[in-house]
């Protein structure tokens, strides 16, 4: 026997491995990202000098194919193990290249390819030969596989991928070992292992401990979590407990959240179960901030969201804002200057939402127009939403990040239609356009319509919705909306007003910064601070004597104005008086 065939006898299998360990110490706390994996599977630490991703992925589907309807899956495993391992590819792309191969069309060769899938999952000792596997069962998988899948999950190196094989087959198996690798949070850790080791007790009693902020828990990881624990199925199981409820409502907000690159709350197979069972309880919780804030985003998500989009019974979702409308009650008048701002969202939010409650979905307008602003405790951008026979556009259609801001598409009239076609960006990714993409249409007015045609979406990753097809709206209508929508700033507050109407100023009097040297930029509230006006410009420094110094490089300068409590209308005033009367570079409140 050569010394190839020697190997898999002279070292365990990854499985093998994996298992050894968890059965050796079976409540012993996972390390964050997996167990270690043995000496003899381990990446070398030197730089990859394989060959590039198309060429590599052609390599793996090459060698992959003549063996996939051998009729000894242990010898042909073996030989795999083999090749692969003399590529020196990496088990991630070895993954994708067999995830891509379509199974065997041919009498019982699915079963032969999914017997050398087992083979290669249970028996491999690296992990490009278990990847190999991983990518066969991602197709070919069965309710047998899962508990070895698993068990190799618990692996660092091979997590995410396991994560993907087992998702088709058991979602709640996926999600526990996706928790393992990615929930790093110490308040998560508690939980990862009361999951990992199927102690469902602790992990109900432990989903009241949730890390409450975006970085320790994201929109994925609270899918992950409810995905785990069952969450609609324990609610029903404990109807006079109210234990998991509170933590039901926020697992189900973190889902709605544009925190992230994909709306999650779609990826959730059981969103409606959880939806229906939440508003049918609400008004079980106790009457805190938190809450109510937490329901009435629910109901705005589900007005114009991604939440809008799951597959609803008729009648069902405005049912369910129904409910969950009814359970906010008035939010009284907080001590804090940070809660009154959100009991004031509270009451202009679920307001705005029972006004649109009772607007017939057949006397909805071909285009409405709406501005969201998120919870002011868990603040996120303030976006345009779009909705075209009553449906959201942006989520249908590109899924990467919320719509524009109102001042980028309502402020500066992006989306008037005139004699000449314009291109318009309704949304950008969470991250940026160039890492994710973005969504642009082309405005254009035709006879007695506008059309919204030429869709497409730069930089954007695979796996996206079909681009939309060519609306055609009733001219009038669509110009009678858009002024409504410009003029309505019922969603915004008083900095924001202010903002707002520094930027009409401005746009009206262009002069203000152009004797100075400056171009306009940015005007709207501060992230981090929402009661506070930002006003941004740019032009070159000044020097020691008060002249602008044009051999210098232009900078950016942002000037903060608190909101002073006074009306909007007069505090936008004294800012562009200020403007005429002096230059802001010189403003000791200014930053650059």
């Amino acid at each position: 026997m050569s010394a190839s065939r020697e190997r898999p006898t002279l070292v365990p299998s990854l499985y093998a491995y994996a298992k050894g360990l968890r059965d050796a110490a079976p409540e012993a706390p996972l390390p964050r990202r997996g167990l270690p994996l043995p000496e003899h599977a381990r990446p070398p630490r030197v730089p990859y000098d394989g060959p590039e991703l198309p060429e590599a992925i052609a390599v793996v589907t090459d060698l992959l194919r003549p063996f996939l309807a051998d009729p000894d899956p242990e010898r042909a495993a073996a030989e795999v193990e083999r090749l692969l391992t003399g590529t020196g590819i990496t088990e991630r792309v070895v993954f994708a290249a067999v995830d891509d191969i379509p199974p065997p069309a041919e009498p019982g060769a699915c079963e032969r390819a999914r017997a050398l899938a087992r083979c290669l999952t249970r028996g491999g000792t690296s992990l490009a030969a278990v990847a190999a596997g991983l990518g066969l069962l991602s197709r070919l998988g069965e309710p047998e596989d899962v508990p070895y899948l698993r068990v190799l999950g618990l692996l660092q190196g091979l997590g995410l991928l396991v994560v993907r094989t087992l998702g088709p087959l058991d979602r709640k198996a996926a999600a526990v070992v996706w928790l393992v690798h990615r929930a790093g949070a110490d308040a998560l850790r508690g939980l990862v292992d009361a999951l990992a080791g199927g102690d469902e007790a602790t992990a109900r009693d432990l989903l009241r401990e949730l890390p409450t902020t975006p970085r320790e828990l994201g929109p994925e990881h609270a899918r992950r979590i409810a995905e785990a624990v069952a969450l609609p199925r324990l609610l029903r199981r404990a109807p006079d407990h109210p234990g998991p409820l509170a933590p039901a409502l926020f697992l189900l907000t973190r889902m709605c959240s544009g925190r992230g690159y994909e709306h999650e709350i779609l990826a959730y197979d059981e969103a409606v179960a959880l939806y229906e069972t939440v508003a049918a309880r609400a008004h079980e919780l106790p009457p805190a901030l938190d809450h109510r804030a937490r329901l009435v985003s629910l109901a705005l998500d589900l007005h114009s969201g991604a939440g809008h989009l799951l597959p609803w019974p008729p009648g069902r979702r405005r049912a369910v804002i129904t409910a969950l409308l009814a359970a906010v009650g008035e939010p009284g008048t907080p001590a804090d200057r940070e809660g009154r701002r959100r009991a004031e969202w509270i009451r202009r939010t679920a307001g705005r939402l029972r006004e649109a409650r009772h607007v017939a979905p057949s006397g909805a307008p071909r285009l409405r127009i709406e501005v969201a602003v998120a919870d002011p405790g868990d603040p996120e951008a303030v976006e345009t939403r779009f909705l075209v026979d009553g449906r959201p556009l942006v989520p249908a259609a590109f899924g990467r990040g919320p719509g524009g801001p109102p001042e980028r598409l309502l402020d500066g009239g992006a989306l008037r239609a005139g004699p000449e076609p314009k291109e318009v960006r309704l949304a950008e990714a969470y991250c940026t356009e160039g890492c994710c993409g973005a969504l642009y249409v082309t405005v254009r007015r035709e006879g007695a319509h506008v059309v919204w045609d030429g869709w497409h979406r730069p930089c954007t990753p695979p796996g996206l919705p079909p681009m939309p097809a060519a609306l055609r709206f009733d001219a009038d209508a669509y110009d009678t909306e858009v002024v409504r929508a410009e003029r309505d700033l019922s969603w915004s507050w008083p900095a924001r007003r202010t903002a707002w109407l520094i930027s009409a100023g401005l746009r009206e009097r262009p002069e203000l910064l152009a004797r100075w040297g400056l171009g306009r930029g940015w005007i709207s509230t501060d992230f981090r601070a929402p009661d506070t006006t930002l006003v941004t410009f740019g032009g070159p420094p000044l020097t020691a004597d008060g002249a602008p110094d044009t051999e210098r490089p232009a900078r950016q300068y942002l000037w903060y104005l608190p909101d002073d409590g006074t009306p909007p209308e007069e505090q936008a005033a004294r800012a562009l008086e200020r403007l005429a009367e002096s230059d802001p570079r010189g403003y000791p409140e200014l930053r650059g």
